[in-house]
């Protein structure tokens, strides 16, 4: 008899203690699971104010087993990142380079929320003065182009304060190119996606690109007739390159935006 009393206290005690860590082990906090998980289970009030054997995985949301704060501890969230910083240098003056821009992770995703993007880019460019503040020299050869995004981080204004010369449009007609342009998929060389014979693009020739002097840019071809086959390269890919003809100069750039280019 003593020992079945025994027993029975033992099942109480049991119970009770079951019970107190029930209640300060449960709910999501801690514990959320994605996908369907049998095992991602506590005891607490559900979201249909019962107290029984809730879940937190995601799985709980089709069957309606969740936990009460599932909602609050188990959504979705989607990583944030920072704005992108500034553009950097090029990496070597008077030599055609990239240049790039990053940003960071505020918050991780979590729980099947949105993942980080890519946190990298890197653009084409060129310096066009030497570590001593020299004008680079310029050569001859083919025109060298990138997106004209590139021209958001140029300067408008020299050292002094000064405006620089706007600069102005050169109109050519695509008449070839090489197949590497059309299947770039890196994100700083998307824009080559868009190069196609026969279409009419625009150029830009600004400064620094434009050397005050000369009043044009490298390979732009202002002397040349309609009929003379111009040549000109993608900064980003030099195997992605082609030849076009000169259409018309214009004092601004009118083209579609994914026509649109700027000479380095």
């Amino acid at each position: 008899m003593a020992s079945s009393v025994a027993y029975v206290l033992l099942l109480v005690a049991a119970f009770v203690l079951g019970l107190y860590h029930v209640l300060v082990e449960g709910g999501c906090a801690g514990r959320c699971c994605r996908g369907s998980d049998i095992t991602c289970v506590t005891a607490d009030w559900g979201m249909d104010r019962v107290y029984r054997t809730c879940y937190c995985d995601e799985g709980c949301l089709r069957t309606k087993d969740c936990c009460y704060d599932y909602p609050t501890e188990c959504s979705g969230q989607s990583c944030v990142v920072t704005e992108w910083s500034s553009w950097s240098g090029c990496g070597q003056p008077c030599q055609r380079s990239v240049r790039i821009r990053r940003r960071y992770i505020e918050q991780e995703a979590r729980n099947s929320g949105e993942p980080c993007p890519s946190l990298g880019e890197q653009a084409g460019c060129m310096e066009y003065r030497s570590h001593q503040g020299e004008f680079c020299t310029q050569n001859t050869g083919p025109g060298f182009i990138t997106t004209m995004e590139f021209g958001k981080g140029r300067g408008k204004h020299d050292i002094y304060g000064t405006p620089l010369d706007p600069g102005f449009c050169m109109e050519y007609k695509m008449e070839s190119l090489t197949p590497h342009c059309t299947v770039e998929n890196r994100p700083h060389t998307r824009w080559m996606q868009y190069l196609r014979e026969g279409y009419i693009v625009c150029v830009a020739c600004q400064a620094p690109a434009m050397r005050n002097h000369s009043g044009s840019c490298q390979g732009d071809g202002q002397e040349s007739n309609s009929e003379e086959l111009l040549h000109w390269q993608a900064v980003g890919n030099s195997r992605c390159r082609g030849t076009w003809k000169k259409v018309q100069r214009t004092a601004y750039c009118s083209c579609p935006h994914v026509h649109s280019f700027l000479f380095i």
